[in-house]
């Protein structure tokens, strides 16, 4: 698993991407006729962009299963710690 900061990185890097991809519309529509270099270059940060947005879907994705995982240890260790406590005649609450 990648550490947290590697994580805000992506996070930042894709705020970056999306932001320029929304300043390459804006300017788009501003200027009206575009070259073609400009039009690749759209394309290029739209796609970087969806690419970011892919990553960090697959980040939530492993987050929230690294968070069920989680729950069921705890769970497990849940049920331990009240059977010894039942064996132990500890009341819980």
């Amino acid at each position: 698993m990648r550490h947290h900061f590697a994580r805000m990185i992506t996070i930042s890097t894709a705020g970056r991407t999306a932001r320029r991809a929304v300043l390459s519309l804006a300017l788009l529509g501003a200027a009206g006729c575009i070259t073609p270099r400009q039009q690749a270059t759209i394309a290029q940060e739209l796609s970087d962009a969806a690419d970011e947005i892919g990553g960090l879907k697959s980040d939530v994705a492993q987050l929230q299963s690294d968070v069920d995982s989680l729950k069921l240890v705890v769970a497990h260790q849940d049920t331990l710690i009240r059977r010894i406590a039942a064996v132990n005649g500890v009341p819980i609450q």
